[in-house]
């Protein structure tokens, strides 16, 4: 029996303990970061999922290179003309190059993002008063002549591409919910970003990008969804942080947020992947590039 089949027979009987005889089963299978101990794939800076719930298959983010998105989404058998949105979370490139494979090959599918100006996914619109106009110019000082145009459009960096720009949480699907966070921090200020929440029986599922505007202002913002969190994965961008503030946040997810599970990656960073996985024990759930996570 070859080690393919091996790991094959393995994972089934793994998804069969964890989800029962007969029971519906959420999954998310990591496309793309920077650890893992699959020989197969290709580690890269940045962050990509395949999360499929109650029969629907869901693109998250695509990762930093679109040769080694393509190269991974290939490797681990999935195929990208069958889900049904994608969403990406952040302008980022290490998280939105990968769409120019996507579009490649499914170029007709529902892009969610976050409406963000001229954020190369184009359609947000530019206000006149944007420009601030100054009668006391002359007209070839002035932009577009001091007579701006009543709509313009920002551009976009894609021929094709459905992208739905998001501005405030929405429901996408039945229980599926993209939520729109703001960061407030230095570097990314003003930056939104997109949390993707599933609802379950036991609370919300949420994958994270990078949680630029931090994790526990997403937490706050999904609790009008569903105040219980049952597992987080993604990125907690965490990865510069003082420790000291990274086991405050910690003791916080379990005692003010009560997740129950955690599942990081990306820029979580490995100071928070070792207080976390000490902290949660067996409620931390290894999430490296190739894992794929089956829940009941």
């Amino acid at each position: 029996m070859t080690k393919r089949i091996i790991r094959l027979v393995v994972g089934l009987v793994l998804a069969a303990v964890v989800c029962g005889s007969g029971a519906a089963a959420d999954r998310v299978t990591i496309l793309y970061d920077a650890f893992g101990d699959s020989k197969e794939l290709t580690k890269d800076w940045g962050f990509s999922a395949l999360v499929e719930h109650d029969g629907k298959k869901i693109l998250f983010d695509s990762g930093n290179n679109a040769e080694i998105f393509e190269h991974n989404v290939k490797a681990l058998g999935v195929d990208l003309t069958k889900i049904d949105f994608a969403v990406i979370s952040h302008r980022h490139a290490d998280h939105a190059t990968g769409v120019k494979y996507l579009l490649k090959v499914n170029p007709t599918v529902t892009i969610y993002v976050p409406a963000d100006g001229a954020n190369g996914f184009g359609g947000n619109q530019v206000p006149p008063a944007f420009f601030r106009p100054d009668a006391e110019l002359p007209a070839k000082m002035r932009y577009f002549g001091g007579t701006p145009p009543e709509s313009l459009n920002s551009g976009k960096l894609y021929d094709t591409g459905n992208f739905v720009l998001v501005r405030a949480t929405t429901e996408v699907a039945p229980g599926i919910f993209v939520v729109r966070t703001v960061s407030e921090k230095k570097g990314t200020l003003e930056m939104p970003e997109l949390t993707l929440a599933i609802k379950r029986p036991g609370g919300l599922l949420l994958v994270d990008g990078c949680s630029h505007a931090g994790i526990e202002a997403i937490l706050e913002a999904t609790s009008t969804i569903d105040p219980r969190t049952e597992i987080v994965f993604g990125g907690l961008h965490l990865v510069t942080t003082p420790v000291e503030e990274i086991d405050t946040l910690v003791t916080n997810l379990q005692t003010k947020w009560k997740v129950q599970r955690i599942a990081p990656g990306h820029c979580t960073g490995e100071p928070a992947f070792a207080r976390l996985r000490k902290a949660y024990g067996d409620k931390y759930l290894y999430a490296g590039l190739g894992t794929s996570i089956v829940m009941k």
